[in-house]
């Protein structure tokens, strides 16, 4: 019988967290909110900035899309490392927004506690074995001779 597996088990309950989060703010940003409203609601008031328009509107398109996508792929464990970086470009450019509006802004309440949980299941992805993408690598390994589990 395998050992409880601490670490596998803390990655598992941060991905599955930090892609809840992201999922189920991107559902809400294109099926209530729908990516023209985030736009109007979050970008466009940016429109006083060196951003142009165009900018603005695709961007602030993009967004809810990738949140809800790289989120629910966090979420079931599916191309994890693409997901987080797709993620951490949205972080990043939320981020500069925020600054660029407000340079003293505080993070503590939406950027900071989405980063800390990102860079964590980052840097231990490797020990998420409780994921599609860990359940595949170990197929694709027993399938060439190795060891599977």
């Amino acid at each position: 019988m395998k050992r409880f597996d601490s670490h596998a088990w803390a990655v598992f309950c941060a991905r599955v967290v930090l892609g809840l989060i992201f999922g189920m703010a991107g559902w809400w940003k294109c099926f209530v909110l729908t990516p023209p409203g985030h736009v109007q609601r979050f970008f466009l008031p940016y429109s006083d900035t060196w951003i142009p328009l165009w900018m603005l509107w695709t961007v602030g398109s993009i967004i809810p899309v990738v949140e809800l996508v790289a989120g629910w792929l966090l979420v079931v464990g599916l191309w994890i490392e693409p997901a987080l970086v797709a993620l951490g470009i949205v972080l990043i450019t939320v981020t500069y927004g925020h600054l660029l509006k407000e340079p003293l802004y505080s993070f503590s309440g939406h950027v900071f506690p989405r980063l800390a949980l990102l860079v964590f299941v980052a840097m231990l992805s490797h020990a998420d074995t409780y994921s599609i993408d860990a359940w595949w690598a170990r197929r694709r390994k027993a399938s060439r001779g190795g060891v599977g589990f």
